[in-house]
C-alpha cells in the first residue's frame, strides 16, 4: 500500500509520496513512487505510482521509450516531444496497455490482479499546467477547479483536510503543508504508508524546480509539523464543550429550532433504536 497526494494550483503544482510498498511483522520494503521527468525550458513532469510494483515500475521503464501514432502525420509522439500534457498523458496510458498486453496473463495465472493507479502532472511550454490521474486500464481523468488535487493508494484518511483547505488561489507553501498533514493524518492511522517522503513543489511557468526534498524521520520541519497539528488538534477537540444528555445549562445549544435548544436524550423504545 502507499500513499500519493498532487494538487494543482493557481500558483504551481504540489507532488508528495511515501515509500512504503509492504508492512508486516517482519518486513518492511522502501521503493521511490516519484519519478521527475523535465527538460529544461520546455517541460517539467512528474509521476506518483501506487498499486503493483512490479507494474508500475515496468510502467515508468516504459514510459520513456513509448509511442504514440501521431494522427496529423508527423513523428511519433514520446512524453519527450508531446505538444501538450494531455498527449504525454496519452502516451503513459498506451505505457500502461503495453505491460497489460504482455504481463496480464501471467499474472492472472499466478493469482495477481493487474493493478496500478498513476498521477501525472506538470507542464508543457506553449500551455498552462495540467494534472491527470491515471487508470489500470490506461484511462485517465483531469483535475479541475472544483477538484484540485488527486490521490492514490491510501487516500481516506488524508482527504478531509484536503477537502477543508485546498482550493485553487491556496498559496503554494500553504499547500505543501497541508499535503504534509494530509500524510502525517495518513501515516497516524496506517502501518502500510511510512517514511521517507518524496516532495516536489513546482512554480508555474519556471519548467524547473529546486523545490525538492526527502523527508526522513529527521526532518526537523516535518517532526515539527507532526507534533504541533496532533497537539492543536487536541486542543480544538478539548475546547469544544461535551453534547448534553440532561438539558444540562450550556454556552452553546447542541441545535437551535424555532429559537428552541434542542439536547440529546436518551433513547427509550425498541422503534427508536432500530432507527
Amino acid at each position: 500500500m502507499t500513499y500519493c497526494v498532487a494538487i494543482k494550483l493557481n500558483a504551481g503544482l504540489v507532488f508528495l509520496s511515501d515509500s512504503r510498498t509492504n508492512a508486516g511483522l517482519d518486513q518492511i520494503s522502501t521503493f521511490r513512487k516519484m519519478i521527475v521527468y523535465e527538460k529544461p525550458n520546455d517541460r517539467f513532469m512528474v509521476l506518483l505510482s501506487a498499486g503493483n510494483l512490479s507494474i508500475s515500475q515496468s510502467v515508468r521503464e516504459i514510459l520513456q521509450i513509448e509511442q504514440i501514432k501521431d494522427h496529423e502525420g508527423g513523428d511519433p509522439i514520446t512524453i519527450w516531444n508531446a505538444k501538450s500534457m494531455f498527449d504525454a498523458t496519452r502516451v503513459l496510458g498506451a505505457a500502461i496497455r503495453h505491460v497489460y498486453e504482455r504481463d496480464a496473463a501471467s499474472l492472472k495465472q499466478a493469482g495477481v490482479e493487474f493493478n496500478v493507479s498513476l498521477i501525472f502532472g506538470g507542464q508543457i511550454k506553449g500551455e498552462g499546467m495540467r494534472l491527470f490521474q491515471v487508470y489500470s486500464a490506461g484511462n485517465f481523468i483531469e483535475a479541475t477547479p472544483e477538484t484540485p488535487y488527486f490521490q492514490a493508494g491510501e487516500s481516506k484518511y488524508g482527504k478531509p483536510v484536503l477537502d477543508r483547505v485546498i482550493t485553487p488561489s491556496t498559496p503554494l507553501d500553504e499547500a505543501a503543508k497541508c499535503a504534509l498533514v494530509s500524510m502525517d493524518s495518513t501515516l497516524k492511522s496506517n502501518l502500510s504508508v511510512g517514511l521517507p517522503l518524496d516532495m516536489v513543489v513546482y512554480e508555474a511557468d519556471q519548467f524547473q524546480t529546486d523545490k525538492v526534498v526527502c523527508i526522513d524521520d529527521n526532518n526537523p520541519y516535518f517532526k515539527m509539523l507532526r507534533g504541533s497539528w496532533g497537539q492543536k488538534l487536541r486542543e480544538m477537540f478539548d475546547s469544544i464543550e461535551d453534547p448534553m444528555w440532561h438539558g444540562e445549562k450550556t454556552n452553546i445549544p447542541l441545535m437551535v429550532q424555532s429559537g428552541r435548544s434542542l439536547t440529546l436524550r436518551k433513547i427509550t423504545t425498541p422503534q427508536e433504536k432500530l432507527i
